[in-house]
């Protein structure tokens, strides 16, 4: 969970989203030294008076500045395609859930089980209890196994939503009449919130998702419970 007045993003949980903050911390780094190159010389610029004519139109410097954004940015293409490959990755998922987005709730089919279904609704503020996060908790929590690649197949009923966790790096579209794909998996137990990110009515924002990451001993004797 975020806190307040944080200034990062939440903590990863999953090796894809581990990834994601490496490559932010390098393109912010990128940009950084960028911006701080820029302003030095138009500090330059602005305080000195002497100029140096053989540089007004010198071909070495304009080559220079053709050729090194060019490597910059190949700098900060290259890894953003290999994640953007690795989070299309399917590896052999242990387990399919299919979320499927209503106005305004979410409802979950375990397909490797026959009649394992249920939906999920926030909990109304009047009813939650001490320790609960308002706007977040919901009646039926999702309950997956940790460590094993899981594969969300995400669709919606009627408008468009968007299924997202940002623990796990997750962010997927729900659109009508459109089955779309993402593989998730956490590296430790706990509990992991997200909400829809699509304006999808009045409602969108009273969408929370919550995940219950817990060891596959655990999953068993909760899926036994359930059918």
């Amino acid at each position: 969970m975020p806190y307040p007045f944080q200034l990062g993003f939440q903590d990863a949980t999953s090796p894809i989203m581990e990834e994601l903050l490496y490559f932010h911390d390098h393109a912010l780094m990128v940009v950084f030294l960028i911006s701080s190159l820029v302003l030095y010389i138009i500090t330059l610029m602005l305080t000195t008076k002497l100029t140096h004519t053989s540089t007004m139109d010198a071909q070495e410097v304009e080559t220079i500045w053709t050729i090194l954004p060019a490597i910059i940015l190949i700098t900060i293409a290259l890894p953003s395609l290999r994640i953007l490959y690795m989070m299309d990755e399917i590896n052999n998922p242990v387990l399919t859930v299919k979320t499927i987005g209503h106005q305004w709730y979410w409802s979950y089919e375990y397909t490797d089980y026959e009649d394992l279904s249920f939906d999920s609704y926030m909990i109304p503020t009047s009813d939650l209890k001490p320790g609960e996060l308002r706007l977040l908790e919901v009646d039926n929590r999702v309950v997956l196994p940790m460590e094993m690649t899981i594969r969300m197949l995400v669709t919606s009923e009627d408008v468009l939503h968007s299924w997202a966790v940002p623990s796990l790096g997750v962010k997927t579209d729900a659109v009508p009449g459109r089955l779309n794909q993402v593989t998730l998996m956490s590296t430790r137990p706990g509990l992991f919130y997200g909400q829809c990110s699509e304006i999808c009515g009045s409602n969108h924002s009273f969408m929370p998702i919550v995940l219950e990451m817990v060891p596959l001993k655990y999953f068993e004797e909760w899926s036994a419970s359930m059918l």
